[in-house]
C-alpha cells in the first residue's frame, strides 16, 4: 500500500488532532485504498445507516459528488464535450449514492415488505463487483446495514464498515470496519466525522489536487 506524501500528510494531520483515532490507522488507509481501487476502475460507492449515520451517508456523498477542500475543474476533454460555459459550471465527481436518501422506494418497501431489508434491496439493485458498500453504525448492529453488507458479498462488492469500538456483527462482515475507539453513540457520531472527512480529503487529493 503506497500513498502519495500529500496525501498522507492528510491522514498525519487527522491524527495530530485526534490523537484516539491512532488506533484506527491501519483501518483508515485500508479503507482509502479500497475507495481508491473501485473509483479508479470506475465503480461507484453506495452508504448506509440509520439516524445519525443516514446523515453522515448524504454528508460522505455530498463531500465527494462536488468539490470539498480544492478546485475540481473539468479537464480540456469535458470543455470538448460539453462547451466551456457549461464545463466551467461544472466539478469533478466521485460516484456515490447515499442509500437512506431513496425515501419513495424506502417508504414503499417499508409498506409492502420488511423494511429491514430496504438497503439490502437497493445494494441488489445497485451494486456490481467493483463498486463498495460503506455501512455505518455505531453499535454495529444495525440489521438492515448488516443485511445490505451480506448482499454486496453475494455481489463480489467490497464492505467497509463506519463502527464504534466493538464494530459488532457488522465488522465480520467487512473487507475492513474502522471502529471508532468510543462506546457511547453520539461520542461514536463525533469520531466518525473526522473519519469520513479525512478519506474524503484523502480520495480528493489523490484524483483531483
Amino acid at each position: 500500500m503506497e500513498f502519495l506524501p500529500s496525501v498522507l500528510a492528510i491522514l498525519e494531520d487527522c491524527l495530530r488532532r485526534y490523537p484516539c483515532l491512532a488506533s484506527c490507522r491501519s483501518e483508515i488507509e485500508g479503507a482509502y485504498d479500497c475507495l481508491r481501487l473501485a473509483f479508479q476502475k470506475k465503480g461507484k460507492l453506495l452508504l448506509c445507516g440509520n439516524g445519525g449515520s443516514a446523515a453522515d451517508c448524504g454528508h460522505i456523498a455530498g463531500e465527494l459528488l462536488k468539490g470539498f477542500r480544492c478546485p475540481r475543474s473539468l479537464p480540456e476533454e469535458g470543455h470538448r464535450l460539453l462547451g466551456d460555459e457549461l464545463a466551467r459550471n461544472l466539478q469533478g465527481a466521485l460516484p456515490a449514492l447515499a442509500l437512506p436518501d431513496f425515501v419513495a422506494i424506502a417508504t414503499a418497501y417499508a409498506n409492502d415488505c420488511d423494511p429491514s431489508y430496504t438497503f439490502a434491496q437497493l445494494t441488489w439493485a445497485f451494486g456490481h463487483p467493483e463498486d463498495i458498500l460503506w455501512g455505518i453504525s455505531t453499535s454495529g448492529n444495525a440489521k438492515n446495514v448488516c443485511l445490505a453488507a451480506r448482499t454486496a458479498q453475494a455481489k463480489g462488492m467490497k464492505v467497509i464498515g463506519l463502527s464504534g469500538e466493538t464494530g459488532g456483527h457488522l465488522k465480520a462482515l467487512c473487507d475492513v470496519c474502522i471502529c471508532a475507539p468510543e462506546r457511547e453513540t453520539y461520542k461514536i457520531q463525533e469520531l466518525h466525522l473526522p473519519i469520513y472527512h479525512t478519506l474524503c480529503a484523502m480520495l480528493e487529493q489523490y484524483f483531483f489536487a
